[in-house]
């Protein structure tokens, strides 16, 4: 009976080392872009419910509104994938990104400048993030993530492109 047991154990134990090793096998660029990507749906989320609350427009509310609803749908997506992959991600912004949204917070023409920074520079960053890492992320199940994103983000900046116009008129 106690080689049996032995057995179990030991066999248990090559499950969990393998388990493990499976979850250790995010290479340090594929880690890099889940935590950028990450960041990037944190401040998305938290600027689109700071337009929700200070827009004077309602489609710069509306368009807010849109990014905390497909932003945090990605965000689910990319934490579940993030912890097939063994990676912590980050669940705060990073000091440089507070600073950001809080002087967004403060900002005179609120509208123009939510659709500029987020809407439109964020945007566009992220698109040339997660178009990299649909041609170079050493993860097959990264690349599929990026790629699948990159439709969602497209439509975000040219959105944010249409409002800025509108919202001069």
């Amino acid at each position: 009976m106690p080689k049996i047991c032995t057995a179990r154990l030991v066999t248990a134990a090559c499950g969990l080392v393998l388990a493990a090793a499976a979850h250790a096998d995010a290479s340090t660029k594929d880690r890099e872009f889940l935590t950028q990507a990450a960041t990037g749906g944190l401040y998305e989320v938290q600027a689109g419910k700071l337009a929700q609350n200070r827009a004077t427009a309602n489609e710069v509310k509306s368009f807010g509104a849109m990014l905390v609803k497909d932003h945090t749908a990605a965000n689910d997506e990319l934490r579940a994938l993030a912890a097939r992959k063994g990676v912590a991600l980050p669940t705060t912004l990073p000091g440089d990104k507070q600073k950001q949204l809080d002087q967004l917070a403060k900002a005179q023409k609120f509208d123009q400048e939510f659709l500029s920074q987020v809407g439109l520079n964020d945007h566009r960053r992220d698109i040339a993030l997660f178009e990299a890492a649909g041609k170079d992320a050493d993860d097959p199940e990264i690349q599929t993530f990026a790629l699948k994103a990159l439709p969602k983000l497209k439509a975000h900046k040219d959105h944010a492109e249409d409002l800025a116009v509108s919202i001069k008129r």
